[in-house]
């Protein structure tokens, strides 16, 4: 069977919380889908030659072209992100950035359902960086089915040097008696929006298969 949903995940981080939030909507709708993980592919930036504008091709010679392909099979999309330095991620944001070449005169993603996610250490950054991801569905003329957020992990827990490192996030967010440890990382299977994830597959599910008709 074809794939009907396409996950994309811009954490780097191996298994990460973002990754098992976008899988848990994957298959939660109970569709067929494929799972890409940004940082094992190379997609990057556009680069605003205007190569695509003939025949909505990207020309560059990174994996987008092949990654383009796979988008114009699909009927709904789950992306997610995280907010490094409070912004959107570099590897989503170049994945966002290159759906351009689709865009333009003929609209290719037009009426495909989305779920968005974003992990990030404040409501505000994530708010903010959801907010980015849906005025690009907007312009890409996508159906904005969800979104979900993920209380993040600062990285200072696990990189070795938090209890050390002047530039340690550890005192600023757990008080300056904590001590760095694998032990306060939150994991998203234990958060509220694990079950919102499984409500937003079916969701997603029903606008694919036509069950509820997309007002776009």
């Amino acid at each position: 069977m074809s794939i009907e949903i396409l996950g994309i995940s811009g954490s780097p981080v191996p298994n990460s919380n973002t990754d098992r939030l976008v899988l848990q909507v994957l298959r939660s709708s109970g569709l067929e889908y494929e799972f890409v993980k940004l940082s094992d592919i190379n997609v990057g930036p556009c680069r605003a030659c205007k190569a695509c504008v003939e025949d909505n091709i990207c020309k560059v010679n990174d994996d987008f072209p092949a990654l383009s392909k796979k988008l114009l099979q699909v009927k709904g999309l789950v992306i997610g992100g995280y907010t490094p330095y409070r912004m959107l991620d570099a590897f989503t944001k170049a994945f966002l950035e290159r759906l351009w070449s689709m865009r333009h005169l003929h609209s290719l993603n037009e009426k495909k359902c989305v779920v968005t996610i974003i992990s990030g250490l404040r409501k505000e950054t994530s708010d903010l960086a959801l907010k980015s991801i849906a005025q690009e569905l907007f312009m890409e003329k996508m159906h904005h089915v969800a979104e979900l957020s993920i209380e993040g992990n600062v990285p200072c827990l696990t990189c070795g040097f938090g209890n050390e490192c002047p530039n340690s996030g550890v005192p600023h967010l757990f008080g300056k008696e904590a001590q760095a440890s694998e032990i306060l990382c939150r994991k998203v299977e234990d958060q509220s929006v694990w079950e919102k994830a499984t409500q937003s597959g079916k969701l997603l599910a029903q606008f694919i298969t036509e069950e509820i008709e997309c007002w776009l």
